[in-house]
């Protein structure tokens, strides 16, 4: 959430910043009720300079008292009824910030839509095929490891059942993963799959994005995880920090309804209700935040390198960033079945704008003023789409897949995928 304060004292150059992420995104009321608050403010601090001018003669001069009293009454009853509503203006002005995207930071290209995003750099190059590469799909039901109708018969679409070497997969990239950002000194959590509506609210997933999220019913109301960020970020709620930065990794199912997404994605493992993911999370200084993003970038990346896969690294542009996001990165992964680059992780600096809903401050020094600390995450990586990228990167002609060696050791010595 964007700091009341902060907007006023910049408001012009917040509006112009918000704008630019285009969209569905309204300011009109936005601007009407900060340019209500500013006029409140200046008949407040009018009066109230007024009224301290009124006691002030009232001290030096006792008979003032009778001649300023009435004055000084009606003068209060001013003060009583602008502060009740400055109240109550900053009360819906809350509750509309809580559907206001972050601001955009200064560094964030301005465009209209994806095709405005700028490469940042890549990586590797695109695998060449004497034979025409098949997607994933293809290759997992070939296989006989990808099941889709059995899963549409247990749960309905967008679900599938891996099988076989291909479920091991999974659980060995996971882990895989897990160790690599270990090294790089990200305590592993393991986090609870339900949250409250409090943490979903924490990290900006609520009230805006509600229609995607599964929910429990009854009064103990709990969301299941979209990703593993919200418990992990929420794991420092109403906290105060000494030692910064923190870094976390985590794995975990995600779970999302994907609403307003019919139509896309409608075969194989891209866009699932459920999904497992590896997530890195960061909680950082302000000033240190921007460098922490770059490390971060760099962290998630270096899986796909060690697996010998080649991407590219998007800067996203003002129109195509997250709700909460001030920059994001997004490494797109190149897939020669759908030859198309996907994305395969979103890395996102979310300045104070999580911490401030969640509460999370540090201490820049002992004994000094807790301020907000400046949130980070991003995806290390998706499992399922990771999956999707060797089956499609690692093809030959007849339908097996190698694996890369880096995973041997987690897959029991096994170095390719052969029909069950």
């Amino acid at each position: 959430m964007l700091d009341l304060n902060q907007v006023a004292k910049n408001f012009d150059a917040v509006v112009a910043r918000l704008t630019a992420r285009g969209g569905s995104l309204d300011l009109s009321r936005f601007k009407e009720l900060f340019a209500e608050r500013k006029k409140l403010y200046v008949e407040l601090e009018t009066n109230q300079a007024k009224k301290n001018k009124a006691q002030e003669l009232m001290k030096t001069d006792a008979s003032k008292r009778a001649e300023l009293g009435p004055e000084m009454k009606a003068l209060g009853v001013v003060i009583k009824d602008a502060e009740g509503k400055l109240k109550a203006l900053e009360d819906e002005l809350s509750v509309l910030m809580l559907n206001t995207p972050n601001v955009p930071h200064d560094s964030v290209p301005t465009g209209a839509s994806e095709h405005d995003n700028v490469v940042a750099r890549t990586f590797g190059q695109k695998p060449t095929f004497t034979f025409t590469p098949r997607q994933h799909f293809e290759l997992g039901e070939k296989l006989g490891m990808l099941d889709f109708e059995r899963a549409a018969k247990v749960s309905g679409s967008r679900f599938a059942f891996s099988k076989g070497a291909l479920a091991r997969l999974e659980r060995a990239l996971t882990a895989f993963m897990i160790d690599e950002h270990s090294k790089k000194g990200y305590l592993e959590l393991l986090p609870p799959y339900l949250v409250s509506r409090q943490s979903m609210m924490g990290t900006g997933q609520l009230p805006k994005f509600e229609a995607d999220a599964f929910k429990t019913a009854g009064e103990s109301e709990l969301f299941l995880i979209p990703t593993a960020e919200v418990p992990v970020t929420n794991y420092h709620a109403d906290e105060i920090l000494e030692a910064m930065p923190v870094k976390y990794c985590a794995s975990s199912p995600c779970f999302r309804a994907e609403a307003g997404s019919a139509g896309k994605d409608t075969r194989g493992l891209i866009r699932m209700h459920q999904f497992h993911k590896v997530e890195l999370v960061m909680f950082s200084k302000p000033e240190q935040a921007s460098d922490a993003l770059e490390q971060l970038t760099a962290d998630a990346a270096s899986i796909l390198e060690k697996l010998g896969l080649h991407y590219r690294v998007m800067l996203l542009c003002t129109a195509d960033m997250g709700f909460a996001s001030t920059k994001t990165y997004d490494l797109e992964v190149w897939l020669p079945g759908q030859n198309a680059y996907r994305e395969i992780s979103s890395c996102s600096w979310f300045s104070d704008f999580q911490a401030r809903r969640a509460k999370i401050r540090f201490r820049p020094a002992p004994g000094e003023k807790p301020q907000l600390v400046h949130t980070l995450n991003g995806s290390g990586l998706a499992v399922g789409r990771t999956v999707v990228a060797l089956l499609e990167n690692y093809q030959r002609e007849d339908g097996t897949v190698k694996l890369p060696e880096v995973l041997a050791p987690y897959m029991g010595g096994l170095t390719e995928l052969r029909p069950l």
